[in-house]
């Protein structure tokens, strides 16, 4: 082999490098793509009681619920001070809460409805989620009792209304409220 096959081998290879580097960008930029208002989108999965995965990898945290930690982390340890609860008893209501959720959306074709904002800080849609049979999702995490309100401003279109549904679920003892009392 010539020292100018070599040279050859050695450009081929960087061209072959540069495209799989700046091909896998533009797929992993393509993902991202922001559902319009009116289009549906497939749920793979819940990750948890507030957030979901869709089907193209995209997590979308439910805007205006917040429900109790199931996987170990310092939102975990932040709620165990906050409720002075210890940690298992969170944990078994996050699972709850989880569980509810994935039973709700998981495999299901939705609608997302944003606010002013449409990422966090960790880069998820920040979202109002519908079933294709009009289910508000969020609102139903609240109503049925597997959450609570947590209002960031300025995405606060629906807080009066959560705030309603989360009093009326603390008065009814449903869902983690008859747990407990208080997560």
């Amino acid at each position: 082999m010539t020292k100018k096959d070599i040279k050859f081998i050695q450009a081929l290879v960087l061209i072959v490098i540069s495209l799989c580097y700046f091909g896998f960008k533009t797929i992993t930029q393509a993902r991202v793509v922001i559902p319009q208002k009116g289009e549906f989108v497939y749920v793979e999965r819940a990750v948890d009681g507030d957030t979901l995965k869709l089907l193209d990898g995209q997590r979308v945290r439910l805007i205006g619920v917040d429900t109790p930690e199931y996987h170990y982390s310092d939102k975990l340890l932040r709620d165990a001070k906050r409720t002075h609860k210890d940690i298992a008893t969170i944990q078994s209501l996050g699972k709850k809460a989880s569980d509810y959720t994935k039973a709700l959306i998981a495999g299901k074709k939705v609608r997302l409805e944003f606010d002013v904002e449409k990422h966090d800080k960790y880069g998820r849609l920040l979202a109002y989620v519908y079933l294709d049979d009009g289910t508000f999702v969020n609102a139903k995490i609240l109503e049925e009792g597997y959450g609570q309100v947590m209002t960031i401003p300025p995405n606060v279109r629906y807080a009066k209304h959560f705030l309603k549904l989360e009093q009326e679920a603390r008065d009814k003892h449903k869902g983690l409220w008859g747990s407990v009392g208080e997560f």
